[in-house]
């Protein structure tokens, strides 16, 4: 059974899937922003799995639970998961979070990224974009877009992890609302699968993902330059190169 750390577990999409892996038999570790949270998976500990407090648009609170997930012991696959949807904490939380985790996470075999369809409307440019979440620059569809090439760069330079981004698909959680389309179970589905199975489209790399099926992204994402430029940009903000 596979050991799996997924990030933004206190609702939604990350929820459902530490669910599913939890009665598929899987080790778990959760993460919830604050103590505040504890509760939304007090279910989940009580079955076994482990739990991880950190706010991830605070560069010192990804730094602990980076520490916190090491501590834990090395993990089979990270899901990133976690992501607001407004307001300043965009592009801290859904774009330097995962690269910083990336960095500083013992190295696991398999990791997944959460994007989205939206990241086709985002801008294939860095310029003014404020990394701390001090000021609101970056969109949404730009968080997506870019974590959609963080997941493609990662899977360019190290050859020895599978990385991979997951569109969803629009789905009623609290940030897809309540008449969002798709089927929350397919949801979370593809996420899981690439963090455990072991069909040979699961071990793959550098894809983005829709229903377990392999979908083209916006073509920046493998533009190997910009990818590079999102790699430099984050590695001076964070102080931490991913090589």
């Amino acid at each position: 059974m596979a050991r799996v750390f997924i990030t933004g577990s206190a609702d939604g999409l990350g929820r459902a899937a530490a669910q599913t892996l939890i009665d598929d038999g899987h080790e778990v570790a959760v993460h919830v922003r604050n103590r505040g949270r504890l509760t939304a998976v007090g279910d989940l500990v009580d079955r076994g799995a482990a739990v991880v407090l950190g706010d991830l648009s605070e560069l010192e609170e990804m730094r602990t639970v980076a520490a916190d997930v090491n501590r834990l012991g090395r993990m089979d696959a990270v899901i990133h998961n976690a992501g607001v949807y407004t307001g300043p904490q965009i592009l801290p939380v859904n774009v330097v979070a995962p690269y910083l985790l990336t960095a500083l996470i013992d190295l696991p075999e398999r990791l997944i990224y959460l994007s989205s369809g939206m990241h086709r409307g985002g801008r294939a440019s860095l310029t003014g974009m404020d990394w701390s979440g001090r000021r609101a620059t970056g969109s949404y569809s730009d968080s997506k877009l870019f974590v959609a090439t963080l997941a493609a760069a990662v899977a360019r330079i190290w050859a020895d992890v599978f990385s991979n981004a997951v569109d969803p698909g629009w789905v009623p959680t609290r940030m897809g609302g309540p008449g969002a389309p798709d089927d929350l179970r397919l949801g979370h589905l593809t996420q899981e699968w690439l963090a455990t199975s072991d069909d040979c489209d699961a071990l793959t790399s550098g894809g983005l993902w829709h229903h377990q099926r392999r979908i083209e992204p916006h073509p920046a994402v493998h533009d190997q330059r910009f990818q590079d430029q999102l790699l430099d940009d984050l590695a001076r903000f964070t102080g931490r190169r991913l090589v």
